[in-house]
């Protein structure tokens, strides 16, 4: 069973780097808020590595739960994945999923002290693994799959944002913790359409949202996204680090001239390989402005 675990985590969910992911995805959103609150005397202790650990092991019962969810589909799209190819078996995800949620449940009663955002965070998960009891509707309807899924990064951004803020007995219901809250989120959103929107000539049986609305619709409302989740940045980054916002701004101007062009000509590029750039950027500048405050304070 283990040498099978261990095609699935080199082929889907190399443990190494989600690991480091997870733990940039918590201590970003950490400092962001604490900082933008005027926060800087930190005492960080064995439960922001617990949340770490949360992030990471939630994406991953993610990907395992979307495995089995698409099954079926994938033994026809995806045949050569470790699952639909065999080459591991589902009680292997099954017994290890659950050894996964056992230890990280008796981590966050233990160490962190929003077990009630930590239960509704893993409900919900576990809500949108049996399809919110409606798979019939749900599985059918891009849309609808994108709006009843996709908003579970925003509740992991509120399980981070509210362990900070009963830590430090902070006043949650401000701007800055709104902000904070969609600063991750519109990535995901921008990443997972972006990701299903292809040339015409690239279309398949896979749904894909250029297929239902169009790639020059389906694009543009990308486009939107992607400057109101600039916007949140600016305000945050604003109060830190002025010079970052001029980086900020040549990468969305840069984005915003590869949606354009895409709406031009869609067979030139990929248009998730463009996000995906733009996003690292983005999110590199936003981590190393909390770096850069933390080392040598304003700028």
């Amino acid at each position: 069973m283990l040498k099978r675990l261990s095609i699935y985590f080199k082929e889907m969910y190399p443990i190494v780097p989600r690991l480091i992911l997870g733990t940039i995805i918590f201590l970003e959103i950490y400092f962001i808020l604490l900082l933008n609150y005027g926060i800087t005397d930190f005492s960080i202790g064995i439960a922001e590595f617990v949340g770490s650990f949360t992030i990471f092991s939630f994406l991953l019962m993610l990907r395992i739960a979307d495995d089995f969810k698409d099954y079926e589909t994938d033994k026809r799209l995806f045949p050569e994945r470790p699952l639909p190819s065999g080459r591991v078996h589902k009680i292997d995800l099954k017994i290890f999923v659950t050894i996964l949620i056992i230890v990280t449940c008796i981590l966050n009663f233990i160490f962190m002290n929003n077990i009630w955002f930590f239960l509704f965070l893993y409900v919900y998960g576990w809500l949108m693994s049996v399809w919110f009891f409606k798979k019939h509707k749900i599985q059918k309807s891009l849309p609808l799959a994108l709006v009843t899924h996709n908003p579970v990064q925003l509740i992991m951004n509120i399980y981070i944002i509210s362990f900070t803020c009963i830590k430090y007995n902070l006043y949650p219901f401000t701007l800055t913790s709104f902000l904070v809250a969609f600063t991750l989120y519109f990535p995901a959103l921008i990443w997972e359409i972006s990701r299903k929107i292809r040339a015409p000539k690239d279309e398949t049986e896979y749904t894909t949202y250029s297929k239902l609305f169009g790639y020059k619709k389906s694009t543009r409302f990308v486009l939107i996204l992607t400057l109101v989740d600039i916007l949140t940045n600016f305000l945050l980054v604003y109060r830190l680090n002025r010079i970052a916002i001029g980086v900020l701004f040549i990468n969305v101007a840069w984005m915003t001239w590869k949606f354009i062009s895409f709406m031009k000509d869609p067979t030139q590029y990929k248009i998730v390989d463009k996000v995906e750039r733009y996003t690292y950027i983005q999110e590199s500048t936003m981590i190393l402005v909390v770096v850069v405050y933390l080392i040598v304070g304003y700028i």
